[in-house]
């Protein structure tokens, strides 16, 4: 029988699945999400992205815009599972929701596109999910349109992602003939007729016998080479038993020696059962992922394994105001907490009550009386935890690595239309800000505005229409600005700086020497720039230990604003390479104002250069427009890095400063009759031209 909210079922451990989807925009992310809460009996009926119908896209803009903005937590049940799901945005400038996800999720499913193969903000989500560590199958989608290949895609997912695909499916039919799949595990065939509810097993159609048996065997070589079990039973029979093959696809996927590839057609609903299966055979559950790590209040660093008895430890990774309140999300991840609890919030040593615990479906809510290791719920009535926050059993603190949040790029003036409302914006920016840590608001010191800062154009969009809706304030607001950088391109040596200060009593003495260079190396392969490093040569003790970090401290505090124009520096290093002290008025305080005067003073007397956002953009168009958009992105400064032909269609890769393209999706398609598409994926940083920057942009 369907419900429409997820049945409380108690599971162990290791039949618990915490899971995401990650996708590029468009790969058909919700809609695998919306096949798999309708398979598994969450929901009464198929929810649809083009209807507005959907479980997890439930926000008004969401379903307008027609794709994911907020991480949005479900739950269902499948062959005795329990399944914890995050849809994820798949939008560039909703990276660091996906970011706040990854950091609570055990496993992954990732979506392509059948047609597209690997796109560049999948290949993006790809990255993120491997800096945490995420186990990963691979799910290649809309293999029933025009076009679309499972093998062109899987060389893409080799090529691009530069991981070992391990296919165990062969699809029925191309195009839209497709109608289901050959397990290669098994050598069975699952048919989906039209408008069936379920597959029909039976088994390898004879025109395909000879074509997967030969896939079988390039799967069972491939995994053998990898799995010393594996290999041996291979070395004894030359194949592999159904079993022995799952079992070393699980440990493979787990260890991330490879990456399970299914395919399908989630808007036709076939595939999805397959899909499921292999999640809970394959992806881990908490159990099998290491033991969160903390410190504790004396900076030890301890384990808390995922048992339910073990001291309560959580991280909160997502807060949703509502008309009915605050929901804060946690990842419990060791203990029990019991409704009416009271946690630590061990970063800012404050005790919390926690007065509701809830099961959560998207913006539906089901309650229940506890919560234990493993478990993804939302609770009521934390009134200052913030996201990133560890929450945990007061008798027994640890402090959990919260999200990293990355740095805005892309800002706007705000102001309310009425002065009267300016209060409640003020509420509005807070809120806002509580709910999305990767937006900053601040008070441009010269012209007095507020300025709202977030990670690209349409998220800026998106959060001043929220305060629209959801506050009904009418605001005015400004032309983008982008966040521009400095960076040191010749640096200055020996530079001798003394802060002596003496004002009645205990006065301030700091004498430092230091190098300032650009950091070796530059750019890294995805674009960043390293922001600053640091180090002492110091001997002698004329500098004791913790006043180099006090000097430390002071240069990262001289990088907030360059000499340039204000910006933020990055891409320095800077050394310490003598000082000298007082017996009575050196102090932490002096050596870290000596050390932020010092590289102030030293930038000042370096060779600088003003670095801009660049984003890498693929362009999707006719054939016919091909140099129509070529020529434009020129004329926006953009780089070409390639084109390749596919279905009709040219898809054009080039890199562009982010500046330069605020307002492109209207130009483009004008020059491509509507037909043309693009998507970008940040690449870090470069040098802004000096004709560019004399004519005013970095302004």
């Amino acid at each position: 029988m369907r419900t429409e909210l997820h049945r409380t079922v108690s599971h162990s451990l290791d039949r618990l699945r915490n899971l995401g989807i990650l996708a590029h925009v468009d790969a058909g992310k919700t809609t695998v999400t919306e096949r798999i809460l309708y398979v598994t009996g969450a929901t009464y009926k198929r929810g649809e992205v083009h209807d507005g119908t959907t479980v997890t896209d439930f926000d008004p803009q969401e379903r307008d815009r027609g794709i994911t903005i907020f991480a949005a937590a479900v739950s269902c049940d499948w062959a005795g599972h329990r399944i914890n799901l995050i849809d994820t945005p798949g939008h560039v400038d909703f990276a660091d929701e996906v970011e706040r996800a990854l950091r609570v999720l055990d496993g992954a499913i990732a979506v392509f596109d059948g047609v597209a193969g690997v796109e560049p903000q999948s290949e993006s989500v790809w990255r993120q999910a491997d800096r945490h560590g995420v186990p990963r199958i691979a799910f290649v989608n809309k293999l029933d349109r025009a076009g679309a290949d499972l093998d062109t895609a899987v060389a893409s997912i080799r090529d691009r992602l530069r991981v070992t695909p391990l296919v165990v499916q062969l699809p029925i039919g191309r195009e839209e003939d497709f109608s289901g799949v050959v397990d290669l595990v098994t050598m069975r065939s699952l048919v989906w007729a039209d408008g069936a509810e379920t597959f029909v097993e039976g088994p390898v159609p004879a025109e395909l016998r000879e074509e997967a048996e030969r896939r079988r065997r390039v799967l069972v070589e491939t995994v053998a080479e990898r799995h010393p079990v594996a290999l041996e039973e291979f070395c004894e029979r030359s194949t592999l038993a159904a079993e022995t093959l799952r079992g070393a696809l699980r440990d493979l996927t787990r260890d991330g020696n490879g990456v399970v590839v299914l395919c399908g057609s989630a808007y036709k609903n076939r595939g999805v059962e397959p899909l499921l299966d292999a999640a809970v055979a394959y992806l881990p559950s908490p159990l099998d992922v290491p033991a969160v790590r903390g410190n504790t209040a004396g900076g030890e660093q301890r384990e808390r394994p995922a048992d339910p008895s073990a001291p309560f430890t959580a991280l909160l990774f997502k807060v949703n105001s509502t008309a009915t309140g605050r929901l804060s999300y946690l990842r419990v991840y060791a203990g029990t907490i019991q409704k009416g609890g009271v946690v630590l919030d061990a970063g800012a040593g404050r005790t919390e009550r926690i007065s509701r615990i809830l099961r959560v479906q998207a913006d539906r809510h089901a309650e229940v009386d506890r919560a234990v290791a493993g478990d993804i719920v939302a609770v009521v009535g934390l009134k200052s935890a913030r996201v990133g926050a560890t929450l945990c059993a007061p008798d027994a603190p640890l402090l959990l690595e919260p999200p990293s949040a990355a740095d805005p790029v892309v800002s706007v003036a705000v102001e309310a239309r009425r002065s009267t409302d300016s209060g409640r914006l003020t509420t509005a920016f807070a809120r806002l800000v509580e709910e999305d840590p990767s937006l900053a608001v601040r008070t441009d010191p010269e012209t007095g505005q507020t300025v709202l800062s977030g990670m690209g154009e349409l998220h800026l969009e998106v959060a001043v229409e929220k305060i629209r809706r959801d506050v009904g304030l009418e605001v005015n607001v400004g032309r983008p600005q982008v966040a521009y950088r400095e960076t040191v391109v010749r640096g200055v040596s020996g530079l001798l700086y003394r802060h002596v200060k003496q004002d009645g009593g205990a006065g301030q003495y700091a004498h430092v020497v230091l190098d300032v260079a650009p950091l070796a190396g530059g750019a890294t392969p995805d674009g960043d720039v390293p922001d600053f490093e640091f180090a002492s040569t110091v001997v002698g003790g004329r500098v004791p230990k913790e006043y180099v970090r006090a000097v430390e401290a002071g240069c990262r505090d001289a990088l907030a604003d360059g000499p340039l124009g204000g910006h933020p520096v990055i891409g320095l290093r800077v050394t310490l390479t003598d000082g000298a002290t007082h017996v009575k008025d050196s102090s932490e305080l002096a050596f870290r104002t000596a050390g932020k005067l010092a590289l102030r003073a030293a930038l000042g007397a370096s060779e600088l250069a003003l670095l801009e956002p660049v984003v890498e953009v693929t362009v999707t168009v006719p054939d016919d427009a091909v140099g129509a958009v070529l020529g434009d992105l020129a004329a926006r400064r953009g780089r070409v890095a390639g084109s390749v032909a596919r279905a009709g269609d040219v898809l054009v890769t080039a890199t562009v400063p982010l500046a330069e393209l605020f307002g492109y999706a209207t130009r483009l398609r004008s020059r491509t009759q509507g037909r043309g598409t693009f998507s970008t994926r940040a690449n870090g940083y470069q040098p802004v031209p000096s004709a560019v920057q004399d004519n005013g942009s970095s302004r």
